[in-house]
């Protein structure tokens, strides 16, 4: 497509597609090129099912809006933000008012072009990139994700960060706080300039330099696009994708180098809770294995329906002291709101034990993603093979990845194998504790808060050492669980028992005193 703006010559082309991934049955990535106004966007929505394709559809309408009741002379800076800002607002109180949105937020990354000049508006980890007329190929936008801020922080290389398990924790979205930070600039470029606006599900198949490569290589935009789906297919194409690309002025001679066949990025999408990105760098410089647990890509499935944010919001330290480090400017809204309630009340310990729940609950559903990534099976305990000899150890793993298999399956089975009414007086501290893990994965945190605290004092009646470890487990599930149905005063109160049990010289720490909570989902 070729229009005009401002007499310079624009061409656009457009790519977006499911992806190959069968888990994702919907396209929750939206786009919108608008060539009379000059204004293209990309929004990539999570929540799962029906809920992140409404996030990313109700950003893309109300930016579409703004622009087309747009008046010559308005500052496009300012309006563009203002569309975003009324976008976030739409999407959080729709996910307050309709339950089976309370999880969907959404990523932007929005351009308007006027000439050579491009506003450029950005939340999130879809990105835009200018490529300009002597090739080089630069990234005009900073990911909201917390690798990438630890990238610029310092405290990680970019090669660290492109293997670390959380590099898709994004710690910034359109509809996950009442408000949001919206970064914006306006830029002048030269005639010929391309701009790439997409999702991650291209970023993440295709890095930089081969981005370039594809750009400069393909005879027009329309082969780009088609160039970099098949790339992204060719390597699983395991998330939506999305690509928009417009060309402003004549095109410059361009390259002819082949597109290189880079590595797959093969980790799957995985689910996060909203964490502030002060408890994320927490546990990221604290426990390598405790943030690659807990910090997942946010919203991206439909199993989890209960609030993140309420992970950390409760233990924000208020004004008391604490040694774990508090990054005030990357605070979220909500989270400054509660941290001067009933954050105060924790000491120290009490902060670390929430942080390990809160580990503990992201460790759960990593390896529920880890589970799924498996080869498919019938998501059963009896589908998954017995062998002939098993120990308890393994056999209880064996139980409790039929679980994260399938949680909402093998909760109804617990159910009917023992009666509904009687799941709970169960004398047997793993069963309850697995029927609390498949509660809490499909979302019913105060169920499986009970289910967990009726494990612990299971296993308080026969204290062997593995019904220790399993008591720990299961106290630091149950501070998870009150945390994510947001029962601050039962997760304050989970959290001290913890303390409680584990403080040496103590009689619930008789025979069985660890040095730390053992965060081992």
């Amino acid at each position: 497509m070729t229009e005009h703006s401002n007499g310079i010559r624009v061409e656009t082309a457009s790519v977006t597609d499911r992806g190959l991934n069968e888990r994702r049955p919907l396209n929750e990535d939206s786009m919108l090129t608008d060539p009379e106004h000059n204004v293209y966007v990309v929004a990539d929505g999570v929540g799962g099912a029906e809920a992140g394709e409404v996030a990313s559809q109700t950003a893309i309408e109300v930016l579409g809006e703004a622009f087309r009741h747009h008046n010559t002379g308005e500052d496009v800076e300012d309006l563009m933000e203002i569309a975003i800002q009324r976008a976030n607002d739409s999407i959080y109180r729709m996910s307050r008012e309709h339950p089976k949105f309370s999880m969907m937020a959404t990523t932007i990354v929005a351009l308007q072009v006027d000439g050579l000049r491009a506003t450029i508006g950005h939340v999130g980890d879809s990105r835009l990139y200018s490529l300009r007329p002597d090739g080089s190929l630069r990234r005009e936008t900073e990911d909201h994700s917390v690798v990438e801020e630890e990238v610029r922080a310092g405290r990680m290389t970019a090669e660290q960060a492109a293997n670390h398990p959380s590099r898709n924790v994004i710690s910034r979205a359109l509809g996950a706080e009442a408000s949001v930070e919206v970064d914006m600039k306006t830029i002048e470029v030269e005639s010929g300039t391309t701009f790439l606006i997409c999702s991650d599900g291209i970023t993440r198949h295709i890095p930089d330099e081969e981005l370039s490569t594809v750009l400069r290589a393909a005879p027009n935009l329309e082969a780009a696009c088609a160039e970099m789906k098949r790339l992204c297919f060719e390597r699983g194409a395991e998330d939506n994708l999305t690509a928009v690309l417009v060309r402003v002025g004549e095109g410059g001679e361009e390259g002819r180098a082949a597109p290189t066949n880079a590595d797959a990025d093969e980790e799957p999408t995985l689910l996060q809770e909203r964490v502030s990105p002060a408890l994320a760098r927490t546990l990221s410089d604290s426990e390598p294995v405790m943030a690659g647990s807990i910090l997942q890509r946010p919203f991206h499935d439909a199993g989890t329906a209960a609030r993140g944010e309420a992970a950390s919001a409760p233990f924000d330290g208020g004004g008391g002291t604490s040694s774990v480090p508090h990054d005030s400017s990357k605070q979220s809204p909500a989270n400054a709101r509660r941290g001067g309630g009933a954050g105060r009340v924790f000491g120290v310990l009490l902060l670390v034990l929430a942080a390990a729940a809160a580990a503990f609950y992201g460790g759960m559903m990593f390896q529920r993603r880890e589970a799924e990534s498996r080869p498919p099976l019938a998501a059963t305990a009896a589908a998954i093979p017995t062998p002939e000899v098993e120990s308890p150890e393994e056999k209880f793993e064996r139980m409790k990845r039929a679980v994260d298999l399938s949680p909402a399956a093998e909760a109804a089975r617990m159910s009917v194998a023992t009666g509904t009414t009687a799941t709970l007086d169960s004398a047997d501290p793993e069963f309850l504790y697995l029927y609390g893990r498949a509660l809490l994965l499909t979302g019913k945190s105060e169920d499986a808060a009970a289910a967990f605290e009726r494990a612990v004092q299971r296993a308080a009646e026969n204290m062997t050492p593995r019904n220790g470890q399993l008591k720990i487990d299961a106290r630091l599930a149950a501070t998870a669980a009150r945390l994510r149905s947001e029962d601050f005063n039962g997760a304050r109160e989970a959290a001290r028992a913890l303390d409680e049990f584990m403080r040496p010289g103590t009689p619930a720490a008789e025979g069985n005193t660890p040095a730390a909570p053992s965060v081992s989902p």
